[in-house]
């Protein structure tokens, strides 16, 4: 029986062609397109600071995971694994969780619960322990708070947040184009192997690595506008402001600037 960090020892095999480039490296292009994880992951730590100094130090934390996510993702794609994978998964799972204990609207958690992030936190700690045991159970959990965010993300747009439904059509475009990638990857194989184009789920990484940003921080608005209003949060786009797209990040206003602002 394979061991568990063998190559090739997960079920899961993306559409690229195994060991072209090298023999240490099953998916070359898989594994190099996670690039842009540790490009952004930094720079948000780095822009976010002063925010992560007045709301919690734990937003790190979240910026932390999704560097990890890369990595743990190139490690993957690098050897096929089913270590690789349920560390891929995991990742993923676990930012999901901090980003939900972190930012998500208590409104939009059950009435019950006296600490909102409880339930996420044992369902997140119960899926970490089965993921060895039942991966399948994995992609069900993903999949079921990927549906959670979308219905509280249309919940919100209709509310209409100016700032914050700009950031969410430019996110559901991403996310939109980067799971028509995994899909197609996934599904339609066959036909790219015959055009000799493989590099589906590379895509994928590309855009779901600028889609969370996105993410994070209409999370991040939305939290200040439910828990912390005597905040004023202002937006950025680097490395311009001007730009239609780029990467986002939330900073303080300074003190003069709240001078100016009227309250809501």
């Amino acid at each position: 029986m394979a061991s568990i960090f063998s190559y090739q020892s997960s079920e899961i095999d993306w559409c690229e062609k195994n060991f072209q480039y090298s023999e240490l490296v099953a998916e070359f292009y898989n594994t190099i397109s996670n690039v842009p994880f540790f490009i952004f992951g930094p720079l948000m730590i780095y822009l976010m600071h002063p925010y992560a100094q007045k709301r919690s130090l734990k937003v790190h934390l979240a910026l932390v995971l999704f560097i990890l996510i890369g990595l743990f993702s190139s490690y993957f794609h690098m050897t096929l694994s089913f270590f690789g994978q349920i560390l891929d998964e995991l990742a993923i799972l676990w930012l999901l969780t901090t980003c939900y204990c972190l930012w998500f609207p208590r409104c939009y958690f059950p009435a019950f619960l006296k600490k909102n992030s409880c339930l996420v936190l044992v369902i997140s700690i119960i899926v970490t322990f089965l993921a060895f045991i039942k991966p399948v159970v994995n992609a069900y959990v993903l999949n079921g708070i990927s549906l959670h965010i979308c219905y509280f993300t249309r919940l919100e747009y209709k509310k209409n947040h100016p700032k914050v439904n700009h950031m969410i059509r430019v996110a559901l475009m991403l996310w939109a184009m980067a799971i028509s990638t995994w899909i197609c990857d996934r599904l339609f194989c066959p036909f790219f192997q015959r055009i000799n184009f493989t590099y589906l789920h590379s895509f994928w990484h590309i855009l779901i690595s600028m889609a969370f940003p996105y993410i994070i921080t209409i999370l991040i608005l939305l939290d200040g506008h439910y828990e912390m209003q005597n905040v004023p949060l202002e937006i950025h786009y680097w490395p311009r402001d001007e730009w239609i797209v780029g990467l986002p990040y939330v900073t303080l206003k300074d003190d003069k600037a709240n001078n100016e602002t009227k309250s809501c």
